[in-house]
């Protein structure tokens, strides 16, 4: 998993072993060993690789990346890949006990769909987006008082 993270992170980062291994301050020799699973980088290399990436030191380590089919990388930090779901005939989606778990969704909680035609949907808890809906109003609210008492 580490050795197929690495490589991945790397790739979609668009870097170099050269450039990788400089900045976390090793030789491209060593770097190029971790890729290919002949060592593995102390705690301290592992820190400076996922605060690079962005990424949490266990997913680096233990994020499976063939998950699902497909050559994914970790998500950044609070980002999960939870799995793949399918709409049923009726239309429906079942979210997966992943996502359910870390969102602490149960029956009857509401959510508002987005849709973007060209990349697909997006769910949001509803007292989520009523919550920070609120706070923008209120942003709104401010600005413009404070705009008519300028004037």
């Amino acid at each position: 998993m580490l050795k197929d993270n690495l490589v991945i992170l790397r790739n979609c980062k668009g870097v170099s072993q050269e450039e990788i291994a400089g900045i976390i301050e090793i030789s491209r020799q060593a770097y190029a060993k971790w890729e290919r699973g002949e060592t593995v980088p102390d705690i301290e290399k592992c820190d400076r690789l996922a605060k690079y990436y962005g990424i949490s030191i266990d997913d680096l380590m233990h994020f499976e990346n063939k998950q699902y089919g497909l050559n994914l990388p970790p998500g950044p930090k609070g980002k999960h890949i939870c799995g793949i779901t399918a709409i049923n005939e009726r239309g429906q989606v079942v979210i997966p006990k992943q996502a359910r778990e870390l969102l602490k969704i149960k029956k009857g909680d509401d959510f508002i769909v987005f849709v973007d035609e060209n990349e697909g949907i997006a769910l949001v808890k509803r007292e989520t987006f009523e919550t920070k809906m609120e706070k923008i109003e209120s942003m709104v609210k401010e600005t413009t008082d404070e705009f008519t008492i300028n004037s």
